[in-house]
């Protein structure tokens, strides 16, 4: 079947009009016209996407909020209109995305039809404002401003208005090009609902849009003045507003994440100004930054009371420009996750401390002695080399979670090539049966035959990733990502994604904060067994990864600058007196054992 030609928006000015579709009364004013590409059944479906989302149409409006949705009740102020019925009225409150420059404004959208049987026909949108009051900078100057569907032959969309005395409505007036905007958005709605148009990310996965445009909102009054202020060559712009919005994402996510089960939630809408971020859950160990770059990232959350630490390969500018309280959690740190991940053997992983005060599960450079705490929240953020070794350091190092938002495409220790690197095992997670309930026996068992990952299984786990149409599957950046999701869920985690609302095309973001099979309440799981059986599995994999890529000797650490930078390779010289690679003895047989090379996963 051939697909269908999108038609073209040809908009025209209602100069003329036949008297067989007058306008809606002697005080509505026709601006334009244009054709009308599907069904009048299909006008409340297309229309309701306008309403839902005035944000689409101008950047100056935030969102939408709903505060009343009715069939049987009407307000004074909806006109009206000969031969047609008001069918539904949508109560909405505009809020603005500037509220220190324009205030916000209720409004009626009101739908007509010609019976109560009939499909909507009208869409009439009239503000709500007080006598002495002016409307907003964003609403057109008009009383009503009026969607008609007209099915007579051929069928046409049609705006109109009632303007405010004094509104231009010439061409290049500004009524003209919002009225033109607003009826190629009609247009192109109706031809997406017509051809059952996908979008091509969703939003607003694991945190709730309304939430965190709120506090976007207070966080980007609060560090906007660092674009004038900043110290790097790169764009403020960018830089400043979209770390401000990770961060802000952040925060909610945590919140929502580390709640207590048996905390109440949130009846009452909290006012981001009063700051309840203070008192919200927060990961329990803290978050670690991995390779935090400029650092303000790390400053913002320090700055907004979260417990945590941001190293890089060297200081940037800006380090030394912030406050001595964000300085003392930046540090030069080259990490080796090869050398770096904690010396804990699989069957040693159950008998950690459960309040975590031994040293196990934590990740030690020995350069510095710098610690990744136990039950950390990792981030890795355009994190390049380290990318793929998020949700690898995350198992070893028993990380409460992590967010990792890939740029360019790294594998452990060389460029990811998508013909060689292909996605690893997907779910189920691992299910040891009754014979190998001894931990010591699913240690030592090959952990890849017990997952049994077909094409529909791959597929049907690709649909969950959130990464765009059908046809943006096959680049090179979408099967990265893929590979990434495919080896965080091999690895135990419950793997999450979230297209961020910051300014950068690289703003896809997979999340990890629940492992396969195991409980992540704040409580003891109830099957500590189980849940020792397939940690040990997960440890396991890891430590083929970390084995694979110590014993290709490609992996190589990048040296810090400076006096860290000295000090590291007087460090690595020692290292290497000793001995470049670390042999693994079986303590059972007294023999080496054969690591399998972990970038491309077992068929």
């Amino acid at each position: 079947m051939s697909q269908r030609m999108k038609p073209r928006f040809v908009p025209s000015s209602c100069r003329t009009y036949s008297s067989s579709d007058p306008p809606l009364g002697t005080n509505w004013v026709p601006i334009l016209t244009c054709a009308a590409d599907f069904p009048i059944e299909l006008f409340g479906v297309a229309i309701t996407q306008l309403i839902d989302h005035p944000e689409y149409n101008s950047t100056l409006i935030l969102r939408s909020e709903t505060l009343q949705d009715s069939t049987d009740e009407f307000p004074d102020l909806a006109p009206e209109l000969e031969g047609l019925i008001p069918i539904r009225n949508i109560h909405r409150l505009l809020l603005p995305r500037r509220p220190m420059r324009d205030s916000s404004l209720e409004q009626h959208c009101t739908l007509y039809s010609t019976s109560s049987t009939a499909p909507p026909s009208l869409l009439v949108l009239t503000p709500i404002v007080s006598p002495h009051s002016s409307l907003p900078y964003y609403h057109p100057t008009v009383f009503h401003l009026a969607f008609r569907y007209l099915s007579s032959s051929p069928a046409s969309l049609r705006i109109e208005v009632v303007p405010l005395p004094g509104t231009l409505l010439d061409p290049d007036s500004r009524l003209y090009r919002t009225s033109l905007a607003l009826l190629e958005t009609l247009h192109r709605y109706g031809w997406g609902t017509l051809t059952q148009y996908r979008k091509r990310v969703a939003h607003d996965q694991l945190v709730k849009r309304e939430e965190y445009q709120d506090l976007y909102l207070v966080m980007r009054e609060r560090y906007k003045h660092l674009v004038g202020q900043w110290k790097e060559v790169t764009d403020p712009l960018k830089h400043v507003f979209e770390d401000v919005g990770i961060a802000t994402f952040l925060m909610l996510l945590w919140k929502n994440t580390y709640r207590s089960p048996t905390s109440a939630s949130d009846k009452e809408k909290e006012d981001p100004c009063d700051e309840p971020w203070k008192h919200w859950p927060r990961p329990p160990g803290g978050f670690v930054d991995l390779g935090c770059g400029n650092g303000l990232l790390t400053h913002i959350l320090v700055s907004e009371g979260y417990a945590g630490t941001g190293f890089d390969l060297r200081a940037r500018t800006s380090w030394a420009h912030y406050p001595p309280n964000t300085q003392q959690h930046l540090r030069v740190h080259a990490f080796n996750p090869t050398t770096s991940l904690p010396s804990l053997s699989p069957s040693e992983h159950q008998s950690a401390s459960p309040d975590h005060s031994t040293s196990s599960g934590r990740a030690t450079n020995e350069s510095d002695g710098y610690t990744i705490p136990p039950q950390a929240f990792l981030i890795g953020n355009h994190a390049d080399e380290l990318t793929p070794w998020v949700p690898v350091v995350a198992t070893l190092c028993d990380a409460s979670g992590y967010l990792s938002i890939p740029c360019c495409a790294w594998t452990f220790d060389r460029k990811f090539d998508r013909a060689r690197d292909r996605p690893w095992p997907v779910p189920p997670a691992p299910q040891p049966s009754a014979p190998c309930a001894d931990s010591s026996v699913a240690s030592s068992s090959t952990p890849h035959d017990l997952l049994n990952s077909g094409p529909e299984q791959l597929s049907a786990f690709i649909a969950t990733l959130t990464l765009g149409a059908d046809n943006n599957l096959t680049s090179s950046y979408a099967q990265y990502r893929i590979w990434l999701a495919t080896l965080s869920s091999w690895l135990g985690w419950a793997v999450e994604c979230e297209m961020l609302r910051i300014p950068s095309t690289r703003n896809w973001a997979v999340v990890g904060r629940n492992r396969l099979g195991v409980s992540n309440e704040v409580e003891a799981p109830s099957d500590d067994e189980e849940r020792n059986v397939n940690m040990n599995i997960y440890v396991q994999r890891v430590r083929d990864v970390v084995e694979g890529v110590q014993l290709r000797g490609t992996f190589k650490t990048r040296r810090p600058e400076g006096k860290a930078g000295d000090t590291h390779e007087k460090q690595h010289h020692e290292q290497n007196m000793l001995g470049d690679r670390k042999v693994w003895l079986d303590e059972d047989l007294n023999a080496i054992e054969t690591v399998p090379e972990p970038s491309s996963p077992p068929m």
